[in-house]
């Protein structure tokens, strides 16, 4: 099954609060005028320029341990290898929120509008965020009405470029899965364009099959362990 889907623009839009998280600034606290008003019109323009898109495509184990391997650049052992062979799904995936949404930033940005650039790309990165957990509604919602997945069971997204999974995997991902289909392409660096966009698998299973323990060798490496965070937001 590969399928496009039109985001309503509406579920994308995140909320002030996140917005400020996304900018390292405490949503618990009065930020005074000038933020307040710097977050309404980041959310303005954002509102004006997303254009919200995603496609999904099924894959069998078989099929995804070929995309996965790549040009065999990821590091073994890694969790999603361990992982994706006790799916009861596994789907790739690509949303975007536009070319539109980033060239705006890029010109608040030339323009040297810098506070209201920052602003708008944090907005733009926790809307992307929000796209990604609509695909992930839809395909859980539609596993569990097939009958191939219960109300027990979890989806969860995972990316090239991380926990093992080498950047360059997505070369294999986008060649399978046909992205550009609704605007994105990949650069000779495999970096997205737009830069608002994100794209990997998502797999349906237990919750129990995305626990793993954060001592992989590139785990030392990272700045944020925020897997931590998304497993515990299964149970």
């Amino acid at each position: 099954m590969r399928k496009l889907i039109d985001i309503p623009p509406a579920t994308v839009v995140p909320t002030e609060d996140a917005v400020l998280r996304a900018m390292g600034v405490p949503g618990d606290q009065n930020q005074g005028a000038r933020v307040e008003r710097l977050v309404a019109e980041a959310l303005e323009e954002f509102r004006s320029e997303a254009r919200p898109k995603g496609i999904v495509a099924e894959v069998d184990e078989d099929e995804f341990a070929v995309i996965y391997e790549g040009a065999g650049d990821n590091d073994n052992p890694s969790p999603l290898l361990e992982i994706f062979p006790r799916a009861e799904v596994v789907m790739l995936f690509a949303a975007t929120l536009g070319a539109s949404l980033s060239d705006r930033v890029s010109a608040l940005f030339d323009d040297g509008k810098l506070a209201l650039a920052a602003t708008l790309d944090a907005t733009a990165s926790e809307g992307t965020e929000r796209a990604g957990i609509h695909l992930d509604g839809i395909v859980l919602e539609d596993a569990r009405t097939n009958g191939r997945a219960d109300a027990a069971s979890r989806i969860l997204r995972y990316s090239p470029g991380y926990c093992g999974w080498n950047l360059t995997g997505q070369r294999a991902l986008f060649a399978a899965l046909g992205p550009e289909e609704i605007g994105i392409r990949l650069t000779d660096s495999c970096l997205m364009e737009p830069l608002k966009s994100i794209s990997g698998v998502m797999v349906v299973g237990p919750a129990e099959i995305h626990e793993f323990t954060d001592d992989y060798s590139f785990c030392s490496v990272c700045r944020t362990h925020d897997c931590r965070r998304r497993i515990r937001e299964l149970t």
